[in-house]
């Protein structure tokens, strides 16, 4: 399983924009064929800082969702809004505790 953590950092005017849009589209994000976990994160001191987090049967499976169409049109639409350059990491799980 791959962990991929993305963190983006939005125009404060856009924060709303960015998160109706990730509303709109986090169930078919959640079903793309090997996503098994999304989740995303709003920082509680810069209301403007997200973080997503997904889980991926494989590095092929999340490779095939960022050639989709689907993560082009969400990415062209919130990539506008961003004050800083995106930044996202691939790791993998070690230890998890419930």
């Amino acid at each position: 399983m791959l962990v991929r953590i993305v963190k983006m950092t939005f125009d404060s005017q856009h924060i709303n924009e960015f998160k109706d849009t990730f509303e709109a589209h986090k169930h078919l994000i959640r079903n793309f064929k090997g996503c098994t976990f999304l989740e995303l994160y709003q920082d509680l001191k810069q209301p403007e800082v997200f973080f997503t987090y997904s889980y991926w049967e494989t590095e092929e499976a999340l490779n095939t969702y960022r050639d989709s169409e689907l993560f082009k049109k969400v990415w062209s639409t919130t990539k506008v809004w961003f004050s800083a350059k995106p930044e996202a990491w691939s790791v993998q799980k070690i230890v998890s505790l419930s």
